[in-house]
Formats: C-alpha cells, structure tokens, sequence
C-alpha cells in the first residue's frame, strides 16, 4: 500500500473570540497520495488559507498531528518545511525579491531551505540552464533574464513564482489561488501551464481556487471545506460526475 505524501490527523485550529472558543479548522483528516492534484473549493472563512498555513508552517494546530512523507513536522518551523513544501500565493508580489534580476530569483530558489552560505554565485555557468526552464512558459520571461523582477508585468512575476516554487522539485507544492489577481486570459494561460508542468514533473499538489471551472477542470480530487470541515472528498470519478450547477448550489447552501 502506497504511504501517503501528507497526511492530517484530527488538526484543529482553534481561536477564542468574545471569551468563545471557535475552530477554524475542525478536526481535519486527510491523506494526500504521491501524484495527488488536489483542487478545494470553500466559501470565504471556510477554512482554505488556514489550511495552508497549518500545512507550511505559518501556523501551528492547537491540536493533531501532520505528517509528511511519514515523518511528524507538527512542530517543524516554516523555514524548516521550506525544505519540502513550496508555496505560490495569490499576490504577485510574494515569493519574488523585486529588486534582484529575474535570473537571480531563479538561482536563488535552488537554496530553498538550505543553509546559505558565502560563496561565488556561479550565475553566468547555470545562464543556459535557467533560460531553458524560464522558456518552457512562454510569456516572455526568457527574454528577460536580466531585468529586476519588480519590473515585470503581474503574470509574469507569477509565472516567475511558480517556477521559483518547483526549481528544486518539492514534495508537496501549495498553490493559494495562484491565477485569482490575474486578468481572464493570463489567468487560463498560468493554469494550463501549471496542470501541464504538475502532470509532467509527478508533483503532489494542493490548489486552493474560487474558479469552478478550474476546480472541475483540473487535478485528480476536489476537496470542499466548510465551516473549518471537510464537506466533501470526490474523486476522479465522483468528480467528473460534478457539474457547476453542483457546486453553485452547494455555495448557496453553505452561504445561506
């Protein structure tokens, strides 16, 4: 039987507001598979982002216990997850150094989680390297090896991000609603890069969205939370069953 790449037992994240207790995440588990695309859908204040940062470390579960790849990192510091868990945000600001050269962040994503040391950047020998994986998304980035990041256009610098995120293939790569501050056609061509590279690559990953269509489009399984639960767990199968009138109705419930 395969070992799952992640697993949550019974995490709970629970806050105090007006001197009452509140979860906002209610005794999760869940078991994410080597090769796993995982899309999840959930209202506003479902629990989606508190997930994540529970996941990367951002936050640590009042109670319950993570596993990754069957070692326990509950207590893991972020920086020590970084390691193996790489995460794309919706801002695309994060995740870049705006100041440093778009050639530069990619050499600099190769350390990611490791201890830095001093030494000699070794950028001019790994140039052919670098241009050959910025060129696999085709928007420009290549051509702009040289320029400070903060000068790129909004997908581009998510663009830069995601490769960023998977240069040093991670066990388990977060995407929080990577597409959401990007226009409609820059949106639809970061997510059939991101699914094409997923699939190519055999990454394990976790998507938030708020894009039905993509969240039925896209991965082999669709989580919905709601109110800090998981509400549903579908499948392939069960998910290509689904239809948006579905999951429409579903919002209107949980929102009702």
């Amino acid at each position: 039987m395969t070992q799952a790449m992640l697993q949550l037992n019974d995490v709970t994240v629970t806050v105090t507001n007006g001197g009452q207790s509140l979860n906002i995440l209610n005794h999760i588990n869940l078991n994410v598979n080597p090769g796993d695309f995982i899309t999840i859908l959930g209202t506003n204040g479902a629990g989606k982002s508190t997930l994540f940062n529970v996941i990367s470390g951002n936050l640590t579960p009042t109670a319950g216990q993570i596993l990754l790849d069957g070692k326990d990192i509950t207590k893991f510091s972020e920086e020590k997850r970084a390691r193996y868990i790489s995460r794309v945000f919706q801002d695309p600001k994060l995740g870049t150094a705006p100041r440093m050269t778009v050639g530069e962040n990619m050499l600099l994503a190769e350390k990611r989680g490791q201890r830095r040391t001093l030494g000699l950047r070794h950028l001019r020998q790994k140039k052919p390297q670098l241009l050959k994986e910025l060129g696999l998304f085709d928007n420009g980035l290549a051509d702009r090896f040289d320029t400070p990041t903060g000068d790129l256009s909004g997908g581009q610098r998510q663009a830069l991000s995601l490769m960023m995120a998977i240069s040093a293939k991670p066990e388990l790569l977060l995407l929080d609603e990577h597409t959401a501050a990007l226009d409609p056609k820059t949106s639809n061509q970061l997510m059939a890069f991101t699914h094409q590279i997923i699939s190519e690559r055999n990454l394990t990953c976790l998507m938030i969205t708020h894009h039905l269509d993509d969240a039925l489009k896209y991965g082999n399984r669709l989580i919905v939370l709601n109110d800090g639960a998981i509400e549903g767990d579908y499948d392939t199968a069960a998910k290509a069953a689904l239809s948006k009138d579905d999951m429409l109705q579903f919002f209107d419930s949980a929102i009702a």
